[in-house]
């Protein structure tokens, strides 16, 4: 039992839900929220036909619908669950939380009541796969691995069946961190370049959105940037707790490097040096990926 998820979703009896975006992410959210009892709203700005038959679920699962150009305008709720997409200082969500009204997402929940230790992935490119092999690692190890963020599935729903010793390792977008104010157990940067600029209003604010992965981090934890990176480099700075890095062009004494002299993954710690994998047995093609796979070493 998860005593915090018990206690959250009792708190939310009867109070107005808003989840903005219905999306197949979103979906088993507005399911999940409408049997704990919350008076749950969908919102979108597709009309009732263009959402096909994610409209119909939404509707089915008893949520109420608020479709159209003003959609976010119109919301009347006592929390919002903003979809990653939706830019964080958007007019109508600024008036929201000037309002009161509590503004959060589904990652910034379940990092709330998450009872395990957290290990969380971002980066301009790589993110998804360093993820995938963080999760088999641990899977390979005996570990209950909860995968999930912005890699696809919601982690919320099944936030209950949760225990202590299990491990979640979840993908973290920008629009996901922008608003976030817990950093994971365990953060991992692969690296930094111009990204989503089109919806961040300039770089820095997208660099400012990633660092907090790593600002609100609390001992002890640990912190895994890419050397080759600048940005990343930089970000040691940010750093609470342990701080290693992963490169395949030097070697460190404290982190995952590719030793030049015989091609082989190997892993720095403590003054030992304990070779990996040569780099001719990785499948995965490209020296991204091997980049990847030094970040989840």
């Amino acid at each position: 039992m998860n005593a915090m998820a018990d206690k959250f979703f009792d708190s939310i009896k009867g109070k107005k839900v808003t989840f903005i975006g219905i999306g197949t992410s979103n979906l088993p959210l507005i399911k999940l929220f409408v049997e704990k009892g919350a008076k749950v709203t969908a919102c979108d700005k597709k009309n009732f036909e263009d959402l096909g038959q994610n409209g119909i679920k939404a509707k089915e699962y008893g949520a109420e619908l608020l479709l159209g150009e003003n959609y976010l305008s119109e919301i009347d709720a006592d929390i919002v669950f903003r979809s990653p997409g939706t830019p964080f200082y958007k007019d109508e969500l600024v008036a929201l939380r000037n309002k009161g009204v509590v503004l959060t997402s589904e990652m910034e929940v379940f990092f709330d009541l998450c009872p395990c230790r957290i290990i969380a992935v971002t980066g301009s490119d790589g993110k998804t796969t360093t993820t995938t092999i963080i999760s088999e690692f641990l899977k390979a190890a005996g570990f209950n691995v909860h995968l999930g963020g912005n890699i696809g599935k919601p982690l919320l729903p099944e936030i209950e069946s949760v225990n202590d010793d299990d491990c979640a390792v979840v993908e973290l977008s920008s629009f996901q961190l922008i608003s976030m104010r817990k950093s994971p157990d365990i953060a991992v940067v692969t690296n930094l370049a111009p990204n989503h600029l089109d919806i961040h209003k300039d770089m820095q604010e997208y660099i400012d959105a990633k660092r907090n992965i790593l600002l609100w981090q609390v001992p002890p934890c640990r912190a895994v940037l890419g050397y080759e990176n600048d940005i990343t480099r930089g970000m040691e700075k940010d750093c609470k707790g342990e701080q290693v890095c992963f490169t395949r062009l030097h070697e460190t004494d404290r982190g995952a490097f590719l030793r030049e002299s015989d091609d082989m993954l190997c892993y720095a710690e403590n003054g030992v040096v304990t070779p990996i994998l040569p780099r001719k047995e990785i499948q995965l093609r490209g020296l991204h990926n091997v980049e990847n796979l030094l970040a989840a070493c």
